[in-house]
C-alpha cells in the first residue's frame, strides 16, 4: 500500500508498506483524506525529534476496515475522525478527565507497519499518511456519513487543538478580548473558538495580508500586521493573547500584550531547547502563563461535538480545505504549506 515515509533524511512517498492486522482493542482504518500539519514538517525539519523510520500523518479520517477484540463503539464501514491521543483510560489522570496527561500516551510510538521486512514507527499513534493504519480503539471516533471525510480529517488535530484551547484551557468567557498571534490552521481554528465562545473583541495578528479575509471569516472583528499595533485597539491589553507560530520573541509579545488578570496559551512548537524570557515584575497583576497539549482535549467527547457544530453550521471545517492532493503530490503540499499557500492541504488517497 501507499505511505509517506521518512527515514531521517528525506520524506517519501512509497508503495510497499504493509500494516498488521488490529489487535485487542485496536481497529484497523482505510485512510481517506489526511490534513498536511506543521507538526509534520517538523519531524522533518527536526524540530519534533522522532524515532526512525516513520509514516508521518496524523491528523485523517477514514472508514472502519476491522476491529480487534473487544471494540464495541465503532463497526466495520463506520465513518470516524482519528485523534492522536492514544491515551489508557485507566490512569489517574484519565479518570480525572485530562486524558492528554496521561503518561501511556506521550512518547510511546509502536510499530505497527513494515517495509521490505522492516519494521516502522507510526508518528503520534497515528500515521494518517497512509491508505490504512492501526489506531488504539480510543482513537477511533464515529461520526456522521454526510460530513466529507476531507472536512472531517482536519477535526482530531488543528480543531481539537485550537478550538479546544479556547473552550477546554483557556476558557474563555462571553464579551473577553482574545488576541490571536499567527493565522494558520491552528490560529484560524483558535479565532472560531473564540467566535464560538462568545468573545466581543477578536484581533488576528499576521504579516500576511492576504490571510485578513479568511481571519475575518472565521471571527475576527480585526486584523494587523504587528503585534504593537494591537495597543491601538486595546490599550489595556488582552484578556487572553494565543501564540499560534512557535518564537520565543512571539512568546514575549504575548505575554506583553496581556491586560491584568490576563493569561497567554503557548500553541506553536518551537524547537525543544528554546527559551523565552519574560519580565517577572508584570506577573504580579494575576497575569498567566498557560501551556496547552491537544487543546486539553477529550477527543470522544469533543470530536464528536465539534462534528454536530459542523452540521448547525457554528464550525467551519470545508473552509479550512484550501487544497486537496493526491498523496502522490505530497511534495507540492509541503512545499504550500511551507510558503503558506494553504490554511490546510489535505492528501487524498
Amino acid at each position: 500500500m501507499r505511505g509517506v515515509v521518512f527515514d531521517g533524511q528525506q520524506a517519501q512517498v512509497v508503495d510497499d508498506l504493509e500494516v498488521r492486522a488490529p489487535g485487542p482493542g485496536e481497529v484497523r482504518i482505510r485512510i481517506a483524506a489526511a490534513g498536511l500539519c506543521h507538526s509534520d514538517l517538523s519531524v522533518i525539519d527536526g524540530t519534533i525529534p522522532f524515532p526512525v523510520p516513520v509514516v508521518l500523518g496524523h491528523e485523517g479520517a477514514g472508514v472502519v476496515e476491522a476491529v480487534g477484540a473487544g471494540v464495541t463503539h465503532v463497526v466495520v464501514g463506520d465513518h470516524v475522525s482519528l485523534s492522536t491521543l492514544a491515551n489508557c483510560g485507566t490512569c489517574p489522570e484519565c479518570d480525572r478527565g485530562r486524558p492528554t496527561m496521561c503518561r501511556q500516551a506521550i512518547g510511546r510510538p509502536g510499530k505497527p507497519f513494515t517495509r521490505q521486512g522492516k519494521p516502522l514507527f507510526n508518528f503520534a499513534s497515528n500515521s494518517a499518511f497512509a491508505e490504512l493504519t492501526v489506531v488504539k480503539a480510543v482513537q477511533a471516533v464515529k461520526i456522521a456519513p454526510e460530513i466529507p471525510l476531507t472536512s472531517a480529517a482536519l477535526i482530531g488535530c488543528g480543531v481539537l487543538t485550537g478550538v479546544g484551547a479556547v473552550l477546554n484551557r483557556a476558557r474563555v468567557g462571553l464579551g473577553e478580548s482574545v488576541v490571536v498571534i499567527g493565522t494558520g490552521g491552528i490560529g484560524l481554528n483558535v479565532l472560531q473558538g473564540a467566535r464560538i465562545a462568545g468573545a466581543s473583541r477578536v484581533v488576528a495578528v499576521d504579516n500576511n495580508p492576504a490571510k485578513e479575509p479568511l481571519a475575518r471569516q472565521f471571527g475576527a472583528t480585526d486584523f494587523v500586521a504587528d503585534a504593537a499595533s494591537v495597543r491601538d485597539l486595546l490599550p489595556h491589553g488582552a484578556d487572553h493573547v494565543f501564540e499560534c507560530v512557535g518564537r520565543t520573541a512571539l512568546i514575549r509579545q504575548a505575554i506583553d500584550l496581556l491586560d491584568r488578570h490576563g493569561q497567554a496559551l503557548l500553541l506553536g512548537v518551537p524547537p525543544a531547547d528554546a527559551e523565552a524570557s519574560f519580565r517577572v515584575s508584570s506577573m504580579f497583576l494575576d497575569k498567566a502563563i498557560l501551556g496547552c497539549r491537544y487543546g486539553s482535549s477529550r477527543p470522544q467527547r469533543d470530536i464528536a461535538l465539534y462534528a454536530d457544530l459542523y452540521r448547525q453550521g457554528r464550525l467551519l471545517l470545508d473552509e479550512l480545505v484550501t487544497e486537496t492532493y493526491p498523496v502522490e503530490d505530497f511534495a507540492k503540499a509541503v512545499d504550500d504549506a511551507a510558503h503558506g499557500r494553504v490554511a490546510r492541504g489535505v492528501l487524498t488517497f
